[in-house]
């Protein structure tokens, strides 16, 4: 039996509906839905308030999708419940992020300002950076999927480079920095 997939998802504080394989999750940040694989079998323990998943066979694919389905209802009531937060860090010399109505602009080098879209179920706020940091972009949602993959087009598009560490990189991101171009002297050939 899966590790992950046993063990029971507490509901806390987020309201859940389950209809069929459809469940309906709603919370302080935001509303989700999952529909879950036919292979999977989804209850909700009335007694204790959890949710309990099992799987109809012992196939690999039973396996692999018991625990995912598993870690995928417990996203949902955390994102509900308290939300995801992605935070990247925009550094180098005249770089900056900032937000003009529905979209970020990024001046990260290139010859024109870089312009995004923001998606309409995520927050995304752009603060003031601190020494070598020239802004923080953060990405806040109820949905752990789309504040990443989000997060990871905005890195996308200037990842930091390795010789001066300048670009656009996640929170806490270590960047290993190479070396330059020896100098060896004038008497060298």
């Amino acid at each position: 039996m899966s590790r992950i997939g046993k063990k029971p998802v507490p509901i806390g504080a987020a309201k859940v509906s389950l209809t069929g394989k459809l469940i309906k999750f709603e919370g302080p940040k935001g509303k989700l839905e999952l529909t879950v694989h036919p292979l999977i079998d989804v209850k909700i323990d009335d007694a204790t308030k959890e949710f309990i998943v099992t799987r109809k066979g012992d196939e690999r694919q039973d396996k692999a999708l018991h625990g995912l389905t598993r870690a995928l209802i417990n996203n949902c009531i955390i994102g509900v419940s308290a939300g995801y937060r992605r935070v990247l860090e925009v550094r180098g010399v005249g770089f900056k992020a900032e937000l003009k109505g529905k979209n970020l602009v990024l001046a990260v080098g290139f010859k024109d300002p870089v312009s995004v879209v923001l998606p309409t179920n995520l927050t995304v706020t752009v603060e003031p950076g601190q020494g070598e940091i020239a802004n923080r972009i953060a990405v806040v949602g109820p949905d752990k999927q789309a504040v990443g993959n989000f997060a990871a087009q905005v890195r996308k598009i200037r990842k930091p480079e390795p010789y001066k560490g300048k670009g656009i990189r996640f929170e806490g991101e270590a960047v290993k920095i190479k070396a330059g171009k020896a100098f060896a002297g004038a008497g060298a050939k």
